[in-house]
């Protein structure tokens, strides 16, 4: 374990900066009162361990030890920081075989994630298996395109919910893709699948207009792009046909950004995208500077782990 949490990450050279709210791209940040971290992860997959050092693309990286030296490391240098997953926190090793997720859980409670949406994967034990683990999670999941209505889920995952750090508020929602064709229908039941956009409209009117969110950030777990399929609706539709999102956090497609890509919403003004592969090789952290007037900027960066 010291061997692990030793390990130094590594920061990859690549940082996107944007003004929020409509304004252009800056090559600097300006002066601010205060700064909100967002680290991020997506697909981690019961990635435990690092990965084996004769993997074929990523030897030696990841795991959880690691991440959490990160984790701790960023903390440090910004208490105003929240940590995210958008969704797939199961499936890909043994541990999840054996364990069921329990595992997984509680190595991300230990870590402190704030909040988490639910990914395809997580249905891989059944809805109630789902259920099952939710006692070893310390943090709370957001879905607002699933209905759980009539499953044992229902009241239990939130549309949204609101983090406040030195008085930001910021409004987090989660979505996810549609499951049928992809998830046995034994395994979601009666879970609904509602069109993300509407959803999204919906959601963002209510955390900027009536909860008055400062900040308002997507788990997605719906993918970044289908070239092949444009009919099908993904990230970067959902940043471009919405408006009031800041930042979508993506998952499902294992797509490694460099940097958070940076979209014209439907009104023009700035949205980031941002997704790091898969197996927890990378996290993302967003930087949101806020002036005293609530003006936003933001900077983007991927780590290494």
């Amino acid at each position: 374990m010291q061997n692990r949490r030793r390990f130094i990450q590594q920061i990859v050279s690549a940082t996107a900066f944007a003004s929020l709210g409509g304004g252009s791209l800056v090559s600097c940040v300006k002066p601010t009162s205060k700064k909100i971290t967002v680290l991020h992860t997506n697909d981690v997959h019961s990635q435990i361990d690092p990965l084996p050092n004769n993997h074929y693309k990523y030897p030696g990286l990841g795991g959880f030890a690691r991440r959490a030296s990160v984790i701790e490391k960023v903390r440090k240098e910004n208490p105003n920081t929240i940590l995210l997953d958008a969704g797939d926190i199961f499936q890909g090793t043994p541990y999840f075989n054996y364990y069921g997720g329990e595992i997984e859980f509680k190595l991300m409670s230990k870590l402190n994630y704030d909040l988490a949406t639910i990914g395809n994967h997580d249905f891989d034990n059944g809805i109630n298996g789902l259920l099952n683990q939710l006692p070893n999670a310390t943090f709370d999941f957001v879905s607002a395109n699933y209905g759980f209505k009539n499953t044992v889920l229902d009241g239990i995952v939130e549309p949204y919910k609101i983090l406040i750090r030195e008085g930001i508020k910021i409004g987090v929602f989660g979505l996810g893709v549609k499951l049928e064709g992809l998830v046995n229908k034994s395994l979601y039941k009666e879970t609904q699948y509602i069109d993300p956009i509407e959803v999204a409209q919906d959601i963002t009117r209510e955390l900027k207009e009536e909860q008055q969110c400062d900040l308002v950030i997507c788990l997605s777990h719906i993918g970044y792009d289908y070239k092949n399929a444009q009919d099908v609706v993904s990230d970067l539709h959902l940043a471009k046909k919405t408006k009031d999102i800041d930042l979508i956090i993506g998952g499902h497609t294992h797509t490694l950004l460099p940097k958070p890509v940076i979209v014209d919403n439907i009104v023009g003004e700035k949205v980031l995208i941002n997704q790091c592969g898969k197996s927890g090789v990378y996290m993302g952290q967003i930087d949101f500077y806020f002036d005293t007037n609530r003006n936003k900027t933001a900077k983007g960066r991927s780590i290494e782990v």
